[in-house]
């Protein structure tokens, strides 16, 4: 599936990528407090007019001046940070599930058993199943993507071969108070904090940008220029894998879904509510990003990758075309299906 280049001055964004089957999550968050965004700076370069002197010599009144300077957006980082507190959770000797800020868009889960082997399933109002990999290593973050409504939440523990027996469970009703709370966070797909790599990068990045679509971007391009695609990892994924996004800046290769979520920590990380998607595009397996700006809403679609090249649309495309159309031009409606969003 090949799409066409930029279309008009300014560019949009989401990321499809080409990513082998076996996409797990994992990692890690952090829980330390988080920041709060200081205000936008602006600037105004307007002259003040100039006024007739007998003076200089002036015979008629000249009034120089100049159009002010379009606002610059805060470069500053808002690493969100998830919370596992205790004031709302369901337990057991060797399991947690933490549900205190449900509704800020996420829940946390621990597990300190000696099994091997440990799965957590979240199920929500929509019906898609979610199955992440336990590791043991303190509480671990999870969005609730599917918005308000009920969700199950269980813990499994490994029996003997692929068999799970149930450690954990609890049915929860969720009312999320942001509905960019899951796509603000980190989480195991999305994993970065304030001392990340990823972040710093992104407010470099940022600086000096006048619109978060200008930041989305810039992000886009350097990305897409110092990170290359990783053909031989590709093609035999590691099972249970997760993106390490410092280690794939320092590196400068990855597949498909270190692209998204490395993207997605710089975005995040810079106040952008960003989801990063698995699904297909005919019998390859995907992943991408959508972003969500105040002046567009969500942009639903499409960076592309081939095989070869990334191709970018042009933002204005993006932006003005319904969701129908701009999934007839990536394809039929059939080879771009959405499964997930992290």
């Amino acid at each position: 599936m090949q799409i066409p280049g930029s279309f008009a001055r300014l560019r949009i964004l989401l990321i499809t990528y080409c990513i082998m089957a076996g996409l797990c999550a994992c990692g890690s968050a952090s829980d330390s407090l988080s920041a709060a965004a200081p205000a936008t700076d602006t600037y105004d370069d307007q002259s003040p007019a100039v006024p007739a002197s007998a003076d200089t010599g002036t015979t008629s009144t000249e009034t120089e001046s100049t159009a002010p300077a379009k606002p610059l957006r805060d470069a500053t980082p808002v690493c969100l940070v998830p919370k596992a507190d205790g004031s709302q959770v369901t337990s057991n000797d060797v399991a947690v599930i933490d549900y205190s800020h449900m509704s800020d868009g996420y829940i946390c889960a621990s597990y300190t058993g000696t099994c091997p082997k440990v799965k957590l399933r979240i199920t929500g109002p929509d019906t898609v199943v979610y199955t992440y990999d336990l590791h043991g290593n303190g509480y671990e973050t999870f969005p609730l993507s599917s918005g308000d409504g009920y969700y199950d939440v269980t813990i499994y523990e490994n029996i003997s071969g692929t068999n799970y027996a149930t450690c954990l469970y609890a049915d929860l009703e969720v009312q999320i108070t942001d509905t960019f709370g899951p796509f603000l966070y980190p989480n195991q797909y999305v994993n970065f904090n304030a001392d990340s790599k990823v972040v710093a990068k992104g407010r470099e990045l940022a600086e000096g940008a006048s619109s978060d679509l200008e930041v989305i971007t810039r992000v886009y391009d350097y990305i897409t220029q110092n990170i290359t695609y990783d053909y031989a990892k590709a093609s035999d994924p590691p099972t249970g894998y997760t993106s390490d996004v410092d280690s794939i800046l320092t590196s400068g290769t990855g597949i498909c879904l270190d692209y998204a979520a490395v993207m997605a920590s710089m975005l995040r990380s810079q106040r952008i509510p960003t989801r990063l998607e698995v699904g297909y595009a005919q019998d390859a397996y995907h992943a991408w990003i959508s972003v969500y700006t105040a002046d567009t809403g969500w942009l639903n679609g499409i960076i592309e990758f081939d095989g070869n090249v990334w191709t970018l649309v042009d933002p204005t495309f993006g932006a003005n075309t319904d969701d129908k159309t701009l999934k007839k031009f990536i394809g039929d409606g059939t080879n771009y299906i959405l499964q997930k969003m992290y």
